[in-house]
């Protein structure tokens, strides 16, 4: 494992699962070791298989491994957020009614619960949409929504799961501008899985590349670009040279 982190909000030791199959078990992850730093944004990479989500449904708590173990500083589950691929939101709920849910359930009147969703919107750029329904909105906008959702309850982890996959890509390109700006205004601790190594570059401070499956932590690889980050970054040579290394361990 890297060396320790003198503020980790998140310490990986030897995650390890298997998945019955009927056949041996299916090996997903292999002894992923790895820190995360509060309000640091870590993208997780690798070819397809390699266990990149299941790690963050383990980290969610919605998984168990089946060796290993991960600890947070608190000592306790910190709050977290999750966007995944799909929006999933729900259709009969307006945008401010989607991003209002979490308060609501947490049981907070509706009034102060819509004045937060508000400051949320306005962050994430949907001023004049509160009122439209889901069906109406673009992949990009249901995005923004669910990312708006994820983070109202302020939460101390917020884990992104190919968020901007399933959007064509001028809509995925424009998304990264989006989702660094709202990370550079709130800073929150990021843990995002992605296929794109232009993706991972751009938006984060280290990614982890994973191997095939069995998934193991094969390259942990500092991005040292300067933020806040620039569209132009993408066409340096320095950012070139990060690419490569990327794509080497990937293989």
């Amino acid at each position: 494992m890297p060396a320790s982190s003198p503020n980790p909000i998140l310490v990986a030791d030897k995650l390890t699962i298997t998945f019955p199959d009927g056949n041996g078990g299916l090996h997903a992850l292999n002894d992923v070791s790895f820190h995360v730093q509060v309000r640091e944004f870590v993208a997780v990479l690798g070819p397809s298989g390699s266990g990149k989500s299941t790690l963050l449904r383990i980290i969610a708590g919605l998984i168990a491994p089946t060796h290993g173990n991960y600890t947070f500083a608190s000592g306790q589950s910190p709050r977290i957020g999750m966007v995944f691929q799909q929006a999933n939101l729900m259709p009969w709920r307006t945008v401010i009614q989607n991003i209002m849910l979490p308060l609501e359930l947490q049981g907070m009147n509706a009034a102060e619960a819509r004045t937060h969703a508000q400051d949320l919107i306005e962050l994430v750029g949907l001023q004049g949409f509160e009122d439209n329904w889901p069906r109406d909105l673009s992949g990009g906008m249901a995005q923004r929504v669910a990312i708006a959702r994820a983070l109202i309850h302020d939460p101390d982890l917020l884990l992104l799961d190919e968020p901007f996959g399933s959007l064509d890509a001028l809509t995925r390109e424009r998304m990264w501008m989006e989702l660094s700006r709202i990370w550079q205004a709130r800073r929150k601790t990021v843990i995002m899985v992605t296929h794109s190594i232009e993706e991972a570059l751009f938006l984060s401070d280290r990614v982890l590349v994973l191997t095939q499956r069995p998934g193991n932590v094969k390259l942990d690889l500092k991005v040292d670009l300067p933020r806040p980050r620039k569209d132009e970054m993408r066409y340096t040579a320095h950012f070139g040279k990060l690419a490569g290394k990327l794509k080497d361990a990937i293989g």
